[in-house]
């Protein structure tokens, strides 16, 4: 089976289960601030999928989980798997439990919840049908499980290959969207711990088979948007494909943006939506690292009816680091956050394939900054393992940048920037290489 990289991660440091931390409730029932906060002790916490314990070394899937502190990922660590009380399943070889997830307060108890797929799981007879389950929030961390229905059950669905979360219809309420035999399902209504009461809209597009979902507010309505990345069949050969599905009461199918000739990559395709010029509307960009061999970001700028024109960003764009070669993979991990604090949202760009010093594949890292024009190479930022202040040295196969994050991970105001087991701290003048610090984890649930 073909695995995704996007979210795999070992990380032994992590492995075992640490007793959970006692906290005091929430003093109202609000809904929790952010969507990756499980103990409601106002610190964004860090989920993310790798073979941490022999549990999940054989594929059957781990989710790991660093509860945050004022100063980082630094709390206690704790391991999920299907194996774990309450979690509904078994492990068994292939599983994939932990490969795609997505966070939201689904129960608005003021503890956000973790939606966790296995999209390999066989149910009954069916191989691959693939399941997902909301693990919930609570003062001690997350604990106990309820299942989402599968309404469209079939063998090979892979249920689950993908999943996100956002308020589709406009309500007020967080809303799940998951992959199902390709194509996009999204659920409206109330998650609670009893079961799932709402309506299923099926996404339908015949000539989309579905890889990645991704969410942002394209327009500047109250409705979160969604877009699909997938393969399109074109008119000589399938290509690779992001279809814009605008939110509201009744949710309304737009356009489709081919992401240039040849065989279909969407597997590869990383996907953020983020208002780069704060226009008030997000703007889609698309990691394409197979684009003319060398890779390359498109921008697909937001409007009131949805995306419109697509500015195209690679080492060949003018102030960008290096130059564009075949192999770079320029693109192949995307990440968002405000590195220097000034309003505008910029990119981490990685370049996994990048060549140095004679090394193969040693890989690279650029930072984009947003701006009143929108992301351009104007006063971007590259760093490589030869950097000054950066750990380690060259080596090949590396692929510095294939596990990255920005986040603000202490509330100060800077994304930082995770890379490859380092943390490096956002500044006024962006990231910084002073002070680098190791991480437990940089492939963390966005």
């Amino acid at each position: 089976m073909r695995s995704r990289t996007t979210v795999t991660l070992t990380a032994a440091l992590l492995a075992g289960t640490l007793t959970p931390l006692a906290l005091s409730s929430p003093a109202t029932a609000a809904p929790a601030k952010y969507a990756d906060d499980f103990n409601g002790d106002g610190y964004r916490d860090y989920a993310y999928s790798g073979s941490v314990t022999d549990a999940g070394s054989d594929g059957s899937g781990t989710v790991g989980i660093i509860y945050g502190t004022a100063t980082g990922p630094n709390g206690r660590k704790q391991n999920i798997t299907q194996n774990s009380p309450g979690i509904p399943g078994t492990n068994e070889w292939d599983d994939g439990f932990g490969h795609a997830m997505a966070g939201a307060d689904f129960n608005r108890d003021g503890y956000a919840d973790l939606a966790v797929a296995a999209y390999g799981e066989d149910v009954g007879a069916r191989s691959e049908e693939g399941a997902i389950v909301i693990i919930w929030g609570s003062a001690s961390g997350l604990s106990g499980a309820t299942s989402v229905p599968n309404k469209a059950p079939q063998k090979w669905g892979q249920f689950g290959l993908d999943l996100a979360v956002g308020d589709f219809n406009g309500d007020g309420r967080p809303d799940l969207a998951a992959l199902n035999n390709k194509t996009a399902y999204v659920y409206l209504g109330s998650f609670t711990k009893s079961g799932f009461s709402g309506t299923v809209t099926k996404l339908a597009n015949d000539h989309m088979s579905a890889e990645h979902l991704a969410v942002g507010k394209v327009t500047k309505d109250s409705a979160t948007d969604l877009v699909v990345v997938g393969a399109v069949d074109g008119s000589e050969h399938t290509v690779t494909g992001a279809w814009f599905v605008r939110g509201g009461r009744t949710l309304t199918r737009g356009t489709t943006l081919k992401l240039g000739s040849g065989e279909d990559t969407s597997w590869q395709v990383d996907t953020r939506i983020a208002d780069f010029n704060k226009d008030g509307y997000g703007d889609i960009a698309l990691g394409h690292p197979n684009a003319n061999g060398k890779g390359a970001v498109l921008v697909w700028r937001g409007g009131s009816t949805g995306p419109g024109g697509v500015t195209r960003i690679s080492q060949d764009t003018s102030g960008v680091a290096g130059g564009a070669e075949v192999g770079d993979r320029f693109g192949a991990r995307i990440s968002v956050g405000d590195v220097n604090h000034d309003g505008y949202p910029d990119l981490a760009v990685a370049s996994p394939g990048e060549d140095l010093g004679g090394h193969t594949d040693a890989g690279a890292i650029h930072i984009l900054r947003g701006s009143a024009s929108g992301l351009t190479g104007s006063k971007s930022q590259y760093f490589d393992r030869s950097s000054a202040g950066v750990p380690g040295g060259l080596e090949a196969n590396a692929s510095f940048g294939e596990r990255l994050r920005l986040r603000d991970s202490n509330r100060d105001g800077y994304a930082d920037l995770f890379a490859d087991y380092l943390r490096l701290r956002g500044t006024s003048s962006g990231i910084t290489t002073s002070g680098i610090q190791e991480a437990a984890s940089s492939d963390f649930m966005q």
